[in-house]
């Protein structure tokens, strides 16, 4: 923290992140009211809350006065440090505020900052998962007039579906046939959060989930030639994905779609669910 005023009286300097009259609370998980139909807690979780003075009450001389400061994140009770976490329908964020509250007619300062909290990494290697995959008119679910799609036989592997949140996603595909002409292929990126129906009963009683796409990556544009293997890479975006989490109050799961689009306007999607760690 830096002060750089001519010389100025100080009541006091506090780093709070605690919530304080009408400001958002600093260190917090928050889980906002998703669908009132469902009646989920509109209440964010607090997992942190602590105060510290970093200076007592007198005055800055002129100049710059640089004051170091630390101090060690303890969560509250038994609930866990997650990770941070932008995401549409769980928020996990951790913001450090700190006041400098100064003589009764100068105006308190007050300054708001995010920080970054990784999770602490997985204990042991992680097993690789390879995925193959085929998919054709047969294999495909929730299709309504079967009949009527073209023929096509696509095949592919992923390298693994356990993955490392720092480390691509990675495999390949290869359009084998395919009587219509291919305008796209793609790769999604959906999340999938769930809460319980009621915030104040236990997962097992049931869960409403809500999928959201965050990323979409085009790995191959017009009529892929017949035969060609495609590569699959697709880089994980930082804060918009965090660790897989499966808690009593929320969870957070990540999905990878391959897309194909034919023509005129047929789209098959395959869909595997990812598992994501830090080690």
């Amino acid at each position: 923290m830096k002060a750089t005023e001519n010389s100025s009286g100080v009541e006091q300097i506090r780093i709070p992140p605690t919530e304080h009259r009408k400001l958002p609370e600093a260190l917090v998980l928050k889980i906002p009211d998703w669908s009132q139909t469902f009646n989920r807690s509109r209440e964010p979780i607090q997992i942190i809350n602590s105060t510290i003075e970093m200076v007592k009450p007198g005055k800055f001389p002129s100049g710059k006065t640089e004051i170091p400061f630390e101090f060690p994140l303890h969560v509250k009770g038994n609930r866990v440090l997650y990770e941070t976490y932008h995401g549409v329908f769980v928020n996990i964020q951790y913001t450090l505020r700190c006041d400098m509250r100064r003589s009764l007619l100068a105006k308190d300062l007050t300054k708001t900052c995010e920080f970054i909290v990784h999770s602490a990494p997985q204990k042991g290697k992680l097993t690789p998962s390879p995925v193959d995959f085929t998919v054709t008119p047969e294999t495909l679910q929730n299709v309504k007039e079967r009949a009527l799609l073209p023929k096509f036989l696509i095949r592919g592997h992923l390298n693994s579906t356990n993955c490392v949140i720092t480390q691509p996603l990675t495999g390949e595909l290869v359009v084998e046939s395919s009587e219509a002409a291919i305008k796209s292929i793609e790769l999604q990126l959906p999340l999938a959060t769930s809460s319980p129906l009621d915030s104040k009963k236990r997962c097992a009683e049931g869960y409403a989930r809500d999928a959201t796409e965050i990323q979409n990556i085009q790995i191959a544009d017009g009529d892929v030639c017949r035969g060609l293997s495609v590569p699959i890479y697709m880089v994980f975006p930082r804060l918009f994905t965090c660790p897989t989490l499966e808690t009593t109050n929320f969870k957070v799961e990540f999905e990878v779609n391959i897309v194909v689009l034919l023509h005129p306007e047929h789209l098959i999607t395959e869909n595997f669910p990812l598992k994501l760690c830090r080690v």
